[in-house]
């Protein structure tokens, strides 16, 4: 029986509920399919911030990289700022473990509505390709003359001839699975340097793959597609930035943050990759038992396709569908009454 390893890091608030039901169903479709999952847990968050004034020890990164992949649930408290939490975990481990791919699919699920009126499931389903390790997302700049009148900042952005490219490819690769068409989200009429320098790149990449139609739109333009045709779209490559915006729009028109999740990818599998929900921490609901851990449960699913087990994660998707289609098992920002763990238990029964 094959065996993985995986990390757990459930992180703050709401974080922690619904990690506890993805792992749940998790292991309940490793008992199905035919492998086992060997956990282990970090308390690495804001909590731990609060106490010993780091996010996770020193050796951190050592101690993942024995592992075949991270499960990481919504970090973020109150009086923690969103930079040291971010700055301090999540970036540290996407960087360290080249994680450079950030993927975001998006479907409107069964028993969920579109704040796009009229819009069908099958107009509503896309994946957003992110570049997750450079970009607009750098610390090189500085704070300068803090507090006088000639106070400036500079914030710089990094753009690799291999970032760019390695992160184009990959979405012209994954085109090849679906539906055959890329759009890149540029900004060349504004952005001097950095967005005509991508587009070379985009072209220079595009030029190779033929048979997938690919386009360019500012991203402006684009999220104003997303909103008034998003059948238009199917795989979408944008920088970090611009990624991170396109794919909370694109989680927001196909029923909410609440049911989108994301991988951090090394496709080479030199390191591990780490998946979470898109959504953060709610501690306002945290321990209520009413948060939804659909989309950590979708990121599970994610590994496990990731780690090879296709399968698997297949039925994880489709019993998820099962579960939505009951009002009776869903949580209240779904119209529902069950508790967090109710919702979890339903759709591992539904694994059969």
């Amino acid at each position: 029986m094959k065996t993985y390893r995986i990390a757990s890091i459930p992180g703050d608030g709401i974080g922690v509920d619904v990690t506890a039901e993805a792992r749940k169903v998790l292991d309940r479709a490793a008992g199905k399919f035919g492998f086992s999952l060997a956990w282990t847990e970090f308390d690495w968050s804001c909590e731990r911030y609060t106490r010993t004034g780091s996010m996770m020890p020193e050796d951190g990164i050592e101690q993942l990289s024995a592992f075949d992949a991270i499960l990481l649930g919504a970090v973020g408290f109150p009086g923690v700022p969103d930079h040291v939490s971010l700055w301090g975990l999540l970036i540290p481990v996407r960087r360290a473990f080249a994680q450079y791919v950030n993927l975001r699919p998006v479907r409107l699920l069964p028993g969920t509505t579109s704040v796009l009126a009229g819009r069908k499931a099958e107009e509503l389903e896309m994946v957003i390709v992110r570049e997750n390790s450079e970009g607009e997302y750098s610390a090189i700049g500085g704070r300068h003359n803090t507090g006088q009148p000639s106070e400036f900042v500079l914030q710089e952005s990094v753009f690799t001839r291999v970032g760019v490219e390695r992160i184009i490819r990959y979405a012209f690769e994954l085109a090849r699975t679906r539906d055959g068409r890329v759009c890149s989200a540029t900004k060349s009429n504004g952005l001097i340097h950095s967005m005509p320098f991508w587009d070379e790149i985009f072209a220079e990449v595009a030029a190779g793959y033929p048979d997938v139609h690919s386009e360019q739109c500012h991203v402006d333009a684009l999220a104003a597609r997303m909103v008034q045709a998003p059948e238009r779209l199917d795989v979408v490559v944008a920088s970090n930035l611009f990624g991170d915006i396109l794919s909370d729009l694109a989680a927001a028109i196909t029923g909410g943050l609440g049911m989108a999740p994301s991988g951090n990818i090394n496709p080479s599998g030199e390191h591990p990759s780490m998946f979470e929900a898109v959504h953060g921490s709610a501690p306002d609901i945290a321990g209520q038992g009413i948060a939804n851990p659909v989309a950590q449960i979708l990121a599970a699913a994610m590994m496990l396709e990731h780690l090879g087990e296709t399968g698997a994660a297949q039925a994880i998707r489709a019993a998820v569908d099962r579960t939505l289609g009951d009002p009776a098992a869903v949580t209240p920002d779904l119209g529902g009454t069950a508790t967090t763990t109710r919702l979890g238990s339903v759709v591992a029964d539904n694994l059969g």
